[in-house]
């Protein structure tokens, strides 16, 4: 860390650590021009890397992103366990492409990709499948990033709360059956709403077999970072 603060600072960059494995840069900074090897950093909100405080992979586990878009999660489950086995899948080709990019400049080679649609039956893909831990960086409203994005708020429809809250039960119930049995389900989104946090986490406990293990709302306001909701549910 103390290195990249000191090669940021001969390029002019004022930076502030921020704990022990991350950095405050100013708004607008092109780090990826400014050092292109990105093998040793990943630029990622700051809520964001708290999410992993509840992942807790074990050595050689075998993890699935199952709504990976672009990686951030993956990656940021690589940084806290390198010997992770990965299956990351998403229903966006064009996502995909974005998180190979984002691989091979973070050196992360060893992992599987499918084009996955969740909201189906995938037995005939995954039926040979069993997870130690699956991480659902479930679709959203997105409110949690309202701070850096207001005018997403003027195009807002109260309808899409019950639309993605619907959207992430179904998600869950169709991945869960490929988790083993005492291993997490980490249940992520950008989200404010109860109705898509709390409400869907009971939801979960009620109708699948997870018991709910800790769940926190990380507030981004004063760290001019998103705020975001985050699950850790264990399969009986």
């Amino acid at each position: 860390l103390e290195q990249l603060k000191e090669k940021l600072g001969e390029e002019g960059i004022s930076a502030n650590a921020i704990g022990t494995t991350s950095l405050a840069l100013p708004n607008g900074t092109k780090l990826e021009k400014l050092l292109p090897d990105q093998k040793y950093y990943q630029v990622q909100d700051l809520s964001s890397q708290a999410t992993g405080d509840l992942f807790k992979p074990q050595q050689w586990d075998y993890w699935w992103d199952c709504c990976a878009a672009s990686g951030g999660k993956s990656l940021l489950l690589h940084s806290l366990e390198p010997t992770v086995q990965l299956l990351v899948s998403d229903v966006r080709e064009n996502s995909l492409h974005n998180l190979e990019d984002r691989f091979r400049d973070a050196r992360l080679k060893k992992y599987q990709r499918k084009v996955l649609d969740l909201l189906q039956n995938n037995d005939q893909d995954l039926h040979h499948y069993e997870f130690d831990g699956i991480i659902l960086d479930a679709p959203c409203t997105g409110s949690g990033t309202w701070g850096r994005t207001p005018e997403m708020l003027y195009y807002f429809d109260a309808h899409k709360v019950s639309y993605f809250s619907k959207l992430q039960k179904t998600i869950a119930t169709n991945v869960v059956k490929y988790l083993k049995e005492g291993k997490p389900l980490i249940y992520i989104t950008c989200s404010v709403f109860k109705a898509e946090n709390e409400e869907v986490i009971e939801w979960l406990t009620k109708e699948l077999p997870l018991k709910l293990e800790r769940s926190a709302v990380i507030k981004g306001y004063h760290n001019k970072a998103d705020t975001m909701f985050v699950a850790r549910l264990i399969k009986l």
